[in-house]
C-alpha cells in the first residue's frame, strides 16, 4: 500500500464532467490499494474572473484582499471534488491550504511555502479519506491567506508529498507529459520518458511552461520523484528524478522557446567598479527579474551593458534606470528593443560533449537566422533572435539534434 499525491491543474477540473472524472480517477487510485491526496488548482478560468471582477470594484486592490479573493477559486474545486467522490460512495474530506498545515511567509500573492504541518491530512487518511487539498495557497503565521503565484498548485502538491514523504507524486495536466519541444511548434516533437530535475529546472526556465520552476528546484532540494502526465488518458508519463547513469549519452534532452522578451542595452557606460552594481540594484527595486546579460569589451573608459527581460518588464525598467542614467552623465544612453524570443538547448550530455553550441549556430546560420545575444550554463546553450523567426529557429534546431520523432 502506498501514498500518493496528485495535482490536477484548471483545465482537468474545468468543467463537473471533468471534476466527475478526476473523481473517478481518485477513486480507482485508492482501490488499487493507496491512500490518497489530491491538489487542485481552481476551474479553469475561474481566476481570471476573480481579477475581472477586482478590477470591476478596485482600481487598486490591496495585495492582502486579493489572495483572500484567489484563494476561494480553488476552494471552490475542492468541496466539488470531494462532493463528487461522495456521489461514487467514496469518503472525502477537502481542505483549504491553511487546512492542511500549508505555512508560509507573508509576501501576499507570491508566497514561499516556510513548512508544512500534515497533521489533519494524516488524520483525515487514517479515517479513510481521499484528501483534497486547496493548491496554490497558505497562511502566514500571524493568519493571513496568502497565495503562491502563478503555478502554485505544482508547488504545492510537490511540497506535500516532501511533507507526508508519499511514495509518488504524479502532476496530472492537459498534456502528455514533457516533450523535446511544444509540439504546437515542432509537430514531429516526441515524449520524453525521464529527464533529470536539472534538465527540468533548465527547460521550464528557459520558456516550457509544463511545470512551474519553484517546484522543480523544491522537488530537487528534498528529492520528490514526480511523474508528469495526462489527466485525459492513462498513458504514462514523463518521470522526473535525480539524474541516472546513462543520462548522459543523450545530449540534448530539449529546446525550449519563450516569446514576448525585450533587450535593454546602456551604451557608453563608465567602465568603473560599481557601475554594474548601481545599474542591476536599481532593476532588482524595480521587481524586474531579468535574464542573459552582456557587457561588451571596454574601449575608451566605457563599455556597453545588455541584458533581456519580459517585454512587459520593459516600461518599468526605462523608469528605473532613467535617473541611474542620468546620474552616469557624459554619453551614456539606452535604447531598448522588443519584439525578441530566447531559444534554448537543454542536457546535461552537454558536460562531456563537445560541440552543441557550433551545431545549433550552424543550423540557425544555414536558416539564415541572426543571434543577438548568446548565454550559457553547464547544461544550456540559449539565444536570443526576432521573435518573428523563433518558430523556424525552434524547428531547425530540434532537427539538426536529432529529436525529430519522425
Amino acid at each position: 500500500m502506498g501514498l500518493i499525491v496528485q495535482k490536477y491543474g484548471g483545465t482537468s477540473v474545468g468543467d463537473p464532467e471533468r471534476i466527475r472524472r478526476v473523481a473517478g480517477r481518485l477513486l480507482r487510485t485508492q482501490h488499487e490499494g493507496h491512500q490518497v491526496i489530491a491538489v487542485v488548482s481552481a476551474m479553469a478560468g475561474v481566476t481570471d474572473n476573480l481579477l475581472k471582477l477586482a478590477r470591476q470594484v478596485s482600481d487598486a486592490p490591496s495585495e492582502r484582499e486579493m489572495d483572500v479573493l484567489l484563494a476561494t477559486g480553488e476552494q471552490t474545486t475542492i468541496a466539488l471534488m470531494a462532493m463528487a467522490i461522495e456521489a461514487m460512495g467514496g469518503r472525502a474530506a477537502s481542505l483549504t491550504g491553511a487546512q492542511a498545515g500549508i505555512a508560509t511567509d507573508g509576501a501576499h500573492t507570491r508566497a514561499r511555502i516556510a513548512n508544512i504541518t500534515p497533521d489533519e491530512v494524516r488524520r483525515m487518511l487514517q479515517r479513510g479519506n481521499i484528501v483534497i487539498v486547496a493548491g496554490f495557497q497558505g497562511q502566514s503565521r500571524d493568519g493571513r491567506i496568502t497565495t503562491l503565484g502563478r503555478g502554485g498548485s505544482d508547488l504545492t502538491a510537490i511540497a506535500m508529498a516532501a511533507a507526508v514523504r508519499a511514495d509518488l507524486c504524479q502532476i496530472f495536466t492537459d498534456v502528455d507529459g514533457v516533450f523535446t519541444c511544444d509540439p504546437r511548434v515542432v509537430p514531429s516533437a516526441v515524449k520524453i520518458p525521464e529527464i533529470s530535475y536539472d534538465e527540468m529546472l533548465e527547460m521550464a526556465s528557459s520558456g516550457s511552461k509544463v511545470m512551474q520552476s519553484r517546484s522543480v528546484e523544491f522537488a530537487k532540494k528534498f528529492g520528490v520523484r514526480f511523474e508528469v502526465r495526462n489527466s485525459m488518458n492513462d498513458n504514462p508519463g514523463t518521470l522526473v528524478l535525480e539524474e541516472q547513469p546513462g543520462m548522459e549519452s543523450v545530449v540534448i534532452r530539449g529546446v525550449s522557446l519563450e516569446r514576448n522578451q525585450a533587450k535593454v542595452t546602456l551604451r557608453d557606460v563608465p567602465d568603473t567598479p560599481g557601475v554594474a552594481s548601481e545599474v542591476f540594484t536599481a532593476v532588482a527595486a524595480a521587481g524586474i527579474v531579468i535574464d542573459v546579460i552582456v557587457q561588451n569589451v571596454s574601449a575608451r573608459d566605457t563599455t556597453d551593458i545588455s541584458f533581456t527581460l519580459s517585454a512587459l518588464d520593459l516600461p518599468k525598467a526605462e523608469a528605473a534606470l532613467a535617473p541611474v542614467i542620468a546620474g552616469f552623465g557624459g554619453d551614456t544612453r539606452m535604447t531598448t528593443q522588443a519584439g525578441i524570443a530566447k531559444l534554448s538547448v537543454v542536457g546535461i550530455g552537454m558536460r562531456s560533449h563537445s560541440g552543441v553550441a557550433a551545431r545549433m549556430f550552424a543550423a540557425l546560420a544555414a536558416a539564415r537566422i541572426n543571434i543577438q545575444m548568446i548565454s550559457t550554463s553547464e547544461i544550456k546553450v540559449a539565444v536570443t533572435v526576432e521573435e518573428t523567426q523563433v518558430e523556424e529557429a525552434a524547428r531547425v534546431v530540434h532537427k539538426a539534434f536529432g529529436l525529430d520523432g519522425r
